[in-house]
């Protein structure tokens, strides 16, 4: 915005101008735009490179595929809310969930929704291969913000909101997934069932560029539970080549009891070094924005949920008396080219035709690119003739049709 006559002179500021000794945005009270010489620094007010927050879907507020999730004893990836995933191998059973929060000093942040998860069946001696994390991981191209690989490199900053049971320590490690490195910082749980604001400072790494690309780049594990072959090392405060040893050392092995559990909400990753006191403000997204940047990665079609009327899935062709196609441009480009996530089992769908219908139970994905995709099913009974078009709708609680490009 321009000045409306003569715009004024410059004037030097100087701490003796401000009561307090520091300039804070109250003090200023200027309108208009004001260019800044030297560094400009306060509580909150860094300057970001990045202009959207760098993970999406931190607030846990999205969870297309549903609310909670079962992990047996054996190897489980869910994902109880968009991007994030609980990852279990072995080391006990588990239910993960998005929470709702209602009270806590992460509720009075701003924050409503966690990714949760609570221990089923207990393995307090877990075997050597066992292991039990949270994951977030960044599309490399991303990542480049953090200029790794090159004398420009930056340091990270890790925050988020925590809570468990378990007091203690736990560990953070972020992968490098192009150059195999990996590095890691701690952080201590102080007062049991309580939400906590942790910070965690990351070094810059000069070694490794990470790839501009739509790939794996960062890998962030939040590390639970760990066999001998992910604790036996020593926590990698330095960028090394991946030492499995060393990447789930300090854990709060919350696969050891039923009675355990452990809930994370309000990450945010900066470029920079900061501390409590200098963390910029956590970036608030709109729901709808936030939304649409996970359908990057999992994109529902239709999804039927206990109370829902039921959801039409297409409008399908009849490419011959017993084959149906659909073809779904999707509301956002995927990443890549999606796999099908068809929640389905007997009798999962409706095939309308003639005062009638006729039931199946999945449908199986023909092409897809990062722009759409071509469904088909061989639907026997069918009425009419090639050409002729119907609706499908899902039918029963717990029928999803998605399309997944998760890394």
């Amino acid at each position: 915005m321009g000045f409306i006559g003569v715009q004024p002179a410059s004037v030097p500021i100087t701490s003796s101008d401000i009561d307090d000794g520091t300039i804070q945005p109250a003090d200023l009270n200027l309108a208009g735009n004001y260019a800044f010489t030297g560094t400009v620094t306060g509580a909150g007010q860094s300057l970001r490179p990045n202009s959207l927050p760098l993970l999406i879907n931190s607030n846990m507020a999205v969870a297309q595929r549903g609310t909670s999730f079962t992990h047996a004893n054996s190897n489980n990836d869910n994902f109880p809310v968009d991007r994030f995933s609980f990852v279990t191998g072995s080391i006990g059973a588990f239910t993960s969930t998005q929470e709702s929060l209602t009270s806590g000093a992460a509720y009075n942040a701003g924050f409503r929704k966690a990714a949760r998860i609570d221990c089923t069946t207990a393995d307090s001696s877990p075997a050597s291969g066992d292991y039990f994390w949270f994951q977030y991981v960044m599309e490399a191209q991303d990542c480049l913000v953090f200029k790794k690989g090159t004398s420009s490199a930056e340091k990270m900053t890790v925050a988020f909101w925590v809570k468990s049971n378990k007091t203690g320590t736990g560990q953070l490690t972020v992968k490098d997934s192009d150059n195999d490195r990996q590095v890691a910082g701690t952080y201590t749980i102080s007062s049991a069932n309580t939400w906590e604001h942790k910070v965690i400072n990351l070094p810059a790494d000069t070694t490794g560029a990470i790839n501009n690309d739509n790939g794996a780049g960062f890998r962030f594990e939040w590390w639970l539970g760990a066999g001998s072959s992910y604790s036996s090392g020593a926590v990698p405060t330095s960028w090394e080549a991946r030492s499995d040893g060393d990447r789930g050392v300090s854990t709060l092995a919350i696969n050891d009891n039923t009675a355990n559990d452990w809930a994370i909400t309000g990450i945010q990753v900066e470029v920079g070094e900061f501390t409590s006191s200098t963390l910029p403000a956590f970036q608030h997204e709109s729901f709808g924005n936030n939304l649409k940047r996970c359908e990057r990665y999992f994109q529902v079609i239709a999804k039927k949920e206990s109370g829902d009327n039921e959801d039409a899935v297409l409008p399908f062709a009849q490419y011959s008396g017993s084959t149906i196609y659909g073809v779904y441009n999707f509301r956002t480009e995927m990443r890549t080219a999606p796999s099908l996530s068809c929640a389905s089992g007997s009798n999962y769908f409706r095939w309308f035709r003639t005062n009638s219908n006729i039931e199946f139970n999945t449908f199986v994905l023909d092409k897809s690119s990062p722009l759409n995709c071509d469904l088909y099913q061989n639907v026997s009974g069918t009425q009419g003739s090639a050409g002729w078009v119907r609706m499908i709708n899902n039918a029963p609680d717990g029928s999803l049709v998605a399309l997944n490009g998760e890394l």
